[in-house]
């Protein structure tokens, strides 16, 4: 989503165990549990509008706090990056996951969302650097795929309920709109300094969510006081964990590791999000699910473990 800092001379320093191990934790298990608060958070609070005042919350402390340390101001074209990049990334790309969780258990959208890796090959390869994938990744594709049709023909994706179905569905274009958006990324004008690029777009993505939120009439039924603890507190911890603590392990993690072991949050993360739903919500944890999500880990991991090929 955003382009790997370059190694300072303190962070090409060997960092301590320590703080590799806590912050691998919070990539792995922090992110992974943002798909179970998100379903606390909607319980009470309209999906939309959660999600507009979390990007607006977070987007504005994470570009007050690049300002402050010296972040150049953005240009207009980095802006209208921005917009385009928030909306793919957070409007359509969050913004379906969250519509979704209100049929759809927690662990299956995760599972569902661990596509955006395969879209990206396929965007890439089709509209992106043109880089035609090699045998081990064509593997990785249609071994994933296949993961992600075995899951949505099962419990909880649309057999019993068509808003399941729906809402499934809505996974489906999201994740392939936020592939969309990385890739789009790739050869936009962005900042250069990671936190302000992501503060940018997270602006955009809930300034952007607002009107959709009104649009599909959450304001007018939008009721503060019928607001529970429990979903004011997950909400508050999709702001200060979810965002600010987790992004910033991942920040620090792409200056001291290898983007291959960065990037491994990418096929733990709807593991520790299927196990927790079914551990502290009650969703069902199917054999069907395990074999799904061991399928789709497993295509992730042929694809992102594979070593760049000699020349590119």
């Amino acid at each position: 989503m955003s382009p790997a800092p370059k190694r300072s001379a303190t962070a090409a320093s060997e960092p301590t165990t320590g703080r590799l191990l806590a912050a691998f934790g919070a990539l792995y298990v922090i992110w992974g549990s943002t798909y179970l608060a998100i379903r606390f958070a909607i319980e009470t609070l309209p999906p939309l509008l959660m999600a507009s005042a979390r990007f607006l919350v977070t987007g504005s402390l994470l570009y007050v706090w690049a300002r402050s340390r010296g972040a150049p101001r953005p240009t207009r074209s980095q802006w209208k990056s921005a917009v385009v990049v928030g909306g793919l990334l957070f409007v359509a790309g969050n913004g379906s996951v969250v519509v979704s969780e209100q049929w759809v258990a927690s662990g299956l959208v995760a599972l569902l969302v661990a596509s955006v890796p395969l879209w990206m090959v396929v965007l890439d390869w089709l509209w992106g650097s043109g880089l035609r994938p090699s045998r081990r990744v064509v593997s990785g594709l249609l071994l994933g795929f296949a993961g992600v049709a075995f899951l949505a023909g099962g419990p909880g994706t649309g057999v019993e309920d068509a808003r399941q179905l729906v809402g499934s569905i809505l996974v489906v274009l999201g994740s392939l709109a936020w592939a969309g958006g990385s890739i789009y990324a790739r050869h936009a004008d962005v900042p250069y300094r990671p936190r302000l690029w992501v503060g940018m777009q997270m602006l955009a993505g809930g300034v952007l969510l607002l009107p959709v939120a009104v649009a599909a009439g959450e304001l007018a039924r939008f009721e503060p006081a019928g607001v529970s603890l429990g979903s004011a507190l997950a909400l508050a911890y999709l702001i200060v964990f979810g965002s600010l603590v987790a992004f910033s392990a991942y920040i620090w993690l792409l200056g001291v590791s290898t983007p291959a072991r960065v990037g491994t949050y990418a096929y733990v993360n709807p593991v520790v999000a299927l196990f927790l739903g079914w551990a502290l919500a009650g969703e069902p944890l199917t054999f069907r699910s395990m074999v799904a999500a061991a399928i789709i880990v497993g295509s992730v991991a042929l694809i992102t473990t594979e070593r760049p090929r000699a020349g590119t």
